[in-house]
């Protein structure tokens, strides 16, 4: 089982939308995790340290009713500040190995590899909990080139006993030959945030994990 800690990496892996209005964040976000998500990441790109730090914390609150891992995306003080799971950190960002020695050995440490086993290789060197891969698809929120092989993923999975995730215009379809390869975790932002019904939607993606191990 793919653990770190109490909490177990897999499953349905929201990641937050750049929301200004904090109590919609939070409803939303609670809505899928009644409907099963496991893993939550703040990422919110343009806000200002005090609304980041605003909704950072009440959505630690949350998680920790839920008992699921609260992600930051980037932020290492603030994940340190609150006292958050782990951090998620980008190619761009600070080096896993450098978030490792400052956030120690027991927070889950989160890394993007894009469409790079090299990548992956130097994240698990450097301590990461999980390795992410992707875009696979066209996004509907972030902008990047298309060009993640959906092989990757067995690829990894050959390679690093380490848990991995998927991210880039996940839809309940185009999630599922990546389930196959072998994906830990799905992740996904408009699919469940800008859902009619997220609690629902949630409920469906994670119904995919019960019956990919069932």
């Amino acid at each position: 089982m793919n653990t770190v800690g109490s909490h177990q990496l897999s499953g349905l892996y929201i990641v937050t939308p750049d929301w200004e209005d904090t109590a919609q964040l939070v409803s939303i976000t609670e809505q899928a995790l009644q409907g099963g998500a496991n893993i939550v990441q703040y990422r919110h790109k343009t806000a200002s340290p005090e609304l980041r730090k605003t909704q950072a914390r009440a959505l630690l609150e949350l998680c920790r009713r839920f008992n699921k891992p609260f992600i930051i995306n980037d932020h290492l003080e603030l994940c340190l500040d609150i006292d958050a799971d782990g951090l998620h950190v980008g190619g761009t960002d600070l080096s896993v190995a450098d978030a490792r020695a400052r956030l120690g050995a027991d927070k889950i440490l989160g890394a993007s590899c894009y469409g790079d086993l090299e990548l992956a290789r130097t994240a698990v060197r450097g301590g990461a909990s999980y390795i992410a891969f992707g875009g696979f698809y066209p996004s509907r929120i972030k902008k990047y080139a298309v060009t993640t092989p959906v092989s990757i993923v067995g690829d990894a999975i050959k390679e690093f006993d380490l848990p991995n995730v998927v991210i880039g215009g996940m839809t309940l379809e185009n999630c599922q030959p990546l389930l196959a390869q072998g994906a830990d975790m799905v992740a996904v932002i408009s699919s469940v945030y800008m859902s009619e019904q997220p609690q629902l939607a949630a409920r469906t993606f994670t119904q995919l994990f019960a019956d990919k191990v069932g």
